[in-house]
């Protein structure tokens, strides 16, 4: 017994609106870090999981994850839909494997990789203050960008 709302084709049509970049909480994160005078890299492709922001100079990859896909904790992400049961329960599985497998990846080379949850997205001020801490400790962490060319110290 089907308890969807739409017949096939619609929801179909439905299920392929959805986005995989340029959702609204990526662009929330992007207006955030530049905000906060930060320079980032979208999708890089030749990465591992291919993050959806990166900056290259302090080996920081950020993931933006919607809580429903990706499983969160959240009152959201524990949410899973009546029909079609063990199709969804499995579909998440696989998403939080491929999560951790590019995670580790990306650890393994010697990057930092933050998660930001869509449900943490609606406390602007504490994802600032998050993000700001964020950059302040891969400053502090001896990561340096590289100098400019302009850079009256070079030789």
């Amino acid at each position: 017994m089907t308890t969807d709302v739409y017949d096939k084709a619609k929801r179909s049509a439905v299920m392929a609106r959805v986005r995989s970049r340029d959702t609204k909480p990526e662009l929330l994160l992007r207006k955030t870090l530049t905000s906060l005078g930060a320079r980032y890299r979208l999708q890089r492709k030749d990465l591992p999981g291919r993050p959806d922001l990166v900056m290259p100079g302090r080996k920081l990859a950020f993931f933006v994850h919607g809580c429903f896909w990706h499983g969160h904790d959240c009152a959201r992400g524990a949410r899973v839909p009546k029909a079609n049961r063990d199709y969804w329960l499995a579909k998440v599985a696989r998403n939080k494997a491929r999560d951790t497998a590019s995670a580790l990846a990306l650890e393994a080379a010697g990057w930092r990789v933050e998660t930001i949850w869509e449900c943490q997205m609606k406390d602007a001020p504490a994802l600032k203050a998050r993000l700001a801490a964020i950059l302040d400790q891969t400053a502090a962490a001896g990561v340096r960008l590289a100098p400019s060319r302009s850079s009256p110290d070079r030789t």
